[in-house]
């Protein structure tokens, strides 16, 4: 829970130590599944080159070890975030076909244990990622659409992010309307949501926002934007990390 604490750095280590010790304990999949998130966490910090390796390691990991789509899902769209953070658009778009073929082989296999499923939604969203990343915003924002809509209320967080991701990608098509129609609808995601993660893409989207605060409706919006993040701050005033303490 460091990263979504907005404490990355130690997540890092904690994943580190994971990864020794899953390699140690000869548990590939495991230490592929810990690649994913490294490839996630250092992508985070927006170094594509070092996401890219570490997707690369967990593919490679996931290919000697026991058979298991949603980790190979997962692992593919992660090497395609990479690809698209770095502007490799045909590697990019080839990892998110594979994602998607391995996607359709989870139909056919059993849950995994210990592996977070790997649903459409998610993949929507993380493909919503790869094609806004690539400049290709009609599409991202088909896929932003879909993630929103395969969301429901009993997964707030998951739903918070991508209704944020959603008014990004309006924004970037220069759509004030919808994104500040999206915008209030996010506000409305569950007050007492306790993500330091949700809280700091709040804050971009208001840095967003922003510079069309002279529009009418950005402007009101803006109001009730800063009223509901004083509310949350105050729900999450012992998890912030302070102006001494590790940032993301």
């Amino acid at each position: 829970m460091a990263h979504d604490g907005g404490r990355d750095g130690d997540a890092l280590g904690h994943f580190g130590k994971a990864l020794a010790l899953a390699q140690t304990g000869g548990d590939l999949p495991l230490a592929a599944h810990i690649a994913a998130s490294l490839s996630h966490l250092v992508l985070h910090g927006e170094d594509a080159v070092a996401a890219a390796r570490w997707a690369q390691t967990g593919l490679d990991l996931a290919g000697r070890g026991q058979r298991i789509p949603a980790l190979k899902v997962r692992l593919h769209m992660m090497q395609a975030r990479a690809m698209a953070a770095g502007g490799q658009h045909t590697p990019a778009h080839r990892a998110l076909e594979q994602a998607h073929r391995d996607f359709d082989a989870t139909s056919d296999s059993a849950p995994h244990p210990w592996l977070s499923p790997f649903d459409v939604g998610r993949l929507a969203s993380e493909a919503a990622l790869v094609l806004l990343d690539l400049g290709e915003f009609g599409g991202a924002l088909a896929a932003a659409e879909e993630a929103v809509a395969l969301r429901d209320a009993g997964r707030a967080r998951s739903l918070a992010l991508a209704r944020i991701f959603l008014v990004d990608v309006h924004l970037r098509r220069s759509d004030l309307d919808a994104a500040v129609a999206v915008g209030h609808d996010l506000l409305g995601t569950s007050p007492t949501l306790g993500s330091v993660r949700v809280v700091q893409q709040l804050d971009d989207l208001r840095a967003a926002l922003e510079p069309h605060r002279s529009y009418g409706p950005v402007r009101e919006y803006l109001v009730r934007f800063g009223d509901a993040r004083r509310a949350r701050m105050l729900l999450l005033a012992d998890l912030i990390p302070s102006s001494g303490g590790t940032r993301q």
